[in-house]
Parts: C-alpha cells; sequence; structure tokens
C-alpha cells in the first residue's frame, strides 16, 4: 500500500472543507439568522436592572404598563423526541423584564402559590396576627402578552450529498454530509389591552441554522439559551434565539405606547423603591 505524505494530504483536506462550506453556502441554507443575525438569551432581571443580558437585546427607558403571559390556547408545534420544555413563556417573561419595557405579573405558577397561602389562611394554619401577606394587594394585568411557536427540520443530506458524490475530492465525505440538517423557528408575539381588548402589536422572529451532525456542531453562532432546558440542545437554542429575535421587533412598537398608569416601584435597600 502506498503511503501519501502528510504534507500532500492538507491541499486534499483543505479542499474537501473549503468544497462543502461552497456546497452549503450556495444551498443558502447555513447560519443562524435572528433578522439577519443570531443571539443568545441569558442572565437575570430584578430590580439590579438586567444582569448579563444579550448585547442583542432591544430595550425601553422605562415600563409603559404591567404584563402578563398567556400561554397559547393551541399549544406549540414542537415534536416531544426534542425533550423541550412544555412551554416557552418563562424564557419570554425573562426577555420581558430585562427589556424593561413592562413590570411582569405571575399568572402561572406564582398566583397559584398566592391563592394557596390565601387558603392556608382562611382556613387558620398561617398566622393571623403580623401577617406579611394581605388580600387585595395584587396588581392587575394592563396588557398580556400571548406567544406562538413552530419549530421544523428537515433533512438536507440527500441534496448535499448528491452533489458531493460527483465530486471527487469530495465524494469520500458523501456518508457524513447525509447527516445535514436544517433547523428553523418561527414565533409570534401578540400583545393586547386587557382593557379595550385591542390587539395593541404583533411581531415575529424566525431563526434557520445548519446541524453538521457531528457532536451537535452547526454552522452559525448560537450563544447560550436562558430558561432551564432551552441550552440543552441546537433545537432549544434556536427557539430561544427566535423569540428574542420576535421581543426586539415588538419592543419598536412598544416604545410609541403612551405608559399607563403603574404601581409603585418594587422596594428596594437603597431606598429608591
Amino acid at each position: 500500500m502506498k503511503l501519501i505524505p502528510s504534507s500532500k494530504k492538507q491541499p486534499a483536506v483543505l479542499a474537501a472543507a473549503l468544497g462543502l462550506g461552497l456546497i452549503l453556502a450556495g444551498c443558502g441554507k447555513q447560519g443562524a439568522t435572528l433578522g439577519e443575525g443570531s443571539s443568545e438569551i441569558t442572565g437575570s432581571a430584578g430590580p439590579a436592572g438586567a444582569h448579563k443580558a444579550s448585547r442583542e437585546l432591544v430595550k425601553c427607558e422605562a415600563p409603559v404598563a404591567t404584563l402578563a403571559l398567556v400561554e397559547n390556547p393551541n399549544g406549540y408545534t414542537v415534536a416531544s423526541s426534542y425533550n423541550l420544555p412544555s412551554s416557552p413563556v418563562p424564557l419570554i417573561r425573562l426577555l420581558a423584564q430585562q427589556s424593561g419595557c413592562f413590570r411582569v405579573v405571575d399568572r402561572s405558577a406564582g398566583l397559584k402559590a398566592t391563592i394557596k397561602e390565601q387558603e392556608l389562611k382562611d382556613a387558620g394554619i398561617l398566622r393571623q396576627q403580623g401577617s406579611t401577606v394581605h388580600k387585595g394587594k395584587g396588581y392587575e394585568a394592563q396588557y398580556s402578552l400571548t406567544p406562538s411557536l413552530s419549530f421544523s427540520e428537515q433533512n438536507a443530506g440527500r441534496e448535499v450529498g448528491g452533489l458531493m458524490a460527483q465530486i471527487p475530492v469530495l465524494n469520500k465525505f458523501v456518508a457524513a454530509a447525509e447527516q445535514v440538517k436544517l433547523k428553523e423557528a418561527q414565533v409570534a408575539l401578540l400583545l393586547t389591552d386587557n382593557e379595550t381588548t385591542e390587539q395593541l402589536a404583533a411581531a415575529t422572529g424566525s431563526v434557520r441554522v445548519t446541524d453538521l451532525g457531528m457532536g451537535g456542531l452547526v454552522v452559525g453562532k448560537l450563544g447560550g439559551a436562558g430558561g432551564a432546558g432551552w441550552a440543552n440542545s441546537n433545537e432549544g437554542k434556536v427557539i430561544a434565539a427566535a423569540f428574542l429575535d420576535a421581543h426586539n421587533k415588538l419592543v419598536v412598537q412598544v416604545r410609541e405606547l403612551a405608559a399607563k398608569d403603574l404601581p409603585p416601584p418594587v422596594a428596594t435597600k437603597s431606598g429608591k423603591g
């Protein structure tokens, strides 16, 4: 068997890599696009403001209303095999609070916990004197935000592999090319005034990446997705980035809204609240 010197192998390997990149570029299906780019969702939100939030996050100078996130009654189009969280609402709540556009009120697990505390107090289980949890202190949600989500995956390997099989230098990589998949998320956010029922704003977001099928390697920068379960897979990161895209577009509309009468700010150690 005749061995090929390593110095002669390198041009072939480089040509193969370049060829694969050109084929993917020719298909026009590689990279993560958030509008025209990509992003990440991370960090925290609270009295200290947005901490370690995405640099691409669009913000407001001051909140315009209290906001409740509402689960989509039609559910979300994502296959269960991806093992993603059942709802994107916690992820969007983080975005809404980090942006500073809204005062977010809880209408999910937090609200259920509040009601449970009241029930325990009414049943005589909790202390009656000195209690710090009183009825009639909750804030109304002036706006509601409803998300929608559709995630799809297409097998692009056959198309790429067929092209590579016709090129002598690249035909040895056909098996690897057949693992290539296209992942795409389409999302929307609908903002409703709870007093008038009018839809005030709507925004869509989308992200597409090429998954090369090599240890989770994708073409395009997705970064780390925020929220438990959304950073564990490429699918979760694609969906999170799509919601950031939609959120940023929504904020452009929200900035034009007149602020409603808001509750007092949250009390803080500095006394500013």
